[in-house]
């Protein structure tokens, strides 16, 4: 396989959802964030050590332009105001800072050390707190536990203020609409490696990270199928869905406070889901 640079417009107002345009962005986009205004998209491109910045009017997206980054982007987060993004730097095992005003986006190359091999990053609806999911080991599961690095948004400069360990192998992340729990989901052993492998599990995991004010606990987790990776809170926090990829299914959680549980349903999909994006006001 080859780095793509598509990014693909559907419309989901028609009937049935439609693809409305193809534009062209950076070499193996990756990660993407919408601000809450939705009229920006950030799009972070792996191959091309860039993020992209996307004009959304009405149906009409354009390519505006191109921020070098200096080295591999994974993801990218945008603030609840909107005047700043957090991009995760796989390979360098940092997050970078990046500032917005109105279509113009900057980065003045500081960063902020966080965990092992930082794959994910999310920010709390009240834009205090960001966490990213720290993979570990180069994006795959080898048994020894990693962790969710925690920044305070709120600190000037804004800083990593703790790391929480979780399990092995976390990949995707979500932080709940009500701003009170996050998950981590971890590969948890049960994504390419030997059958034979002391760590290999037929199960991913979901972990459960309660937060109050600056402080990220774990409070649980639950197994789900095999290789998790998509994750998305409906839209008023009762529920989570975990996209399971080899399993082709989406596991259906219930979400009471700081407490999860799976209610044992899972949603079968055609094909294997990598990713998941929900609406959240």
């Amino acid at each position: 396989p080859a780095p793509d640079t598509r990014l693909y417009v559907i419309d989901l107002e028609a009937d049935p959802p439609a693809l409305i345009d193809t534009v062209e962005v950076g070499q193996q986009p990756s990660g993407m964030a919408i601000n809450q205004a939705g009229d920006l998209a950030l799009i972070a491109n792996r191959a091309g050590n860039s993020i992209s910045v996307v004009s959304i009017d009405g149906k009409q997206v354009e390519h505006v332009g191109d921020v070098d980054m200096g080295g591999q982007v994974a993801a990218v987060a945008i603030a609840p105001d909107g005047t700043r993004a957090l991009a995760a730097k796989f390979p360098e095992h940092t997050v970078a800072l990046l500032a917005i005003d109105g279509q113009s986006v900057t980065y003045d190359g500081q960063d902020i050390p966080v965990g092992l091999w930082p794959y994910n990053v999310a920010i709390t609806p009240d834009g205090g707190l960001a966490l990213t999911a720290d993979n570990g080991a180069s994006g795959a599961s080898d048994g020894h536990v990693d962790t969710v690095s925690v920044i305070d948004l709120e600190a000037d400069p804004p800083r990593a203020i703790d790391k929480v360990v979780v399990g092995d192998g976390p990949e995707g992340l979500a932080i709940s609409p009500t701003g009170e729990i996050a998950v981590a989901i971890l590969l948890n052993g049960s994504a390419a490696v030997p059958k034979d492998a002391w760590f290999a599990n037929p199960n991913g995991k979901v972990v459960v990270l309660k937060i109050d004010g600056k402080e990220v606990t774990k409070a649980g987790e639950v197994d789900v199928g095999g290789l998790p990776e998509g994750v998305v809170f409906s839209k008023n926090g009762s529920h989570l869905y975990v996209g399971n990829y080899t399993d082709s299914d989406v596991s259906v959680l219930k979400v009471e406070g700081s407490t999860v549980t799976h209610t044992g349903h899972s949603l079968p999909l055609p094909g294997q889901p990598a990713s998941m994006r929900g609406s959240h006001p």
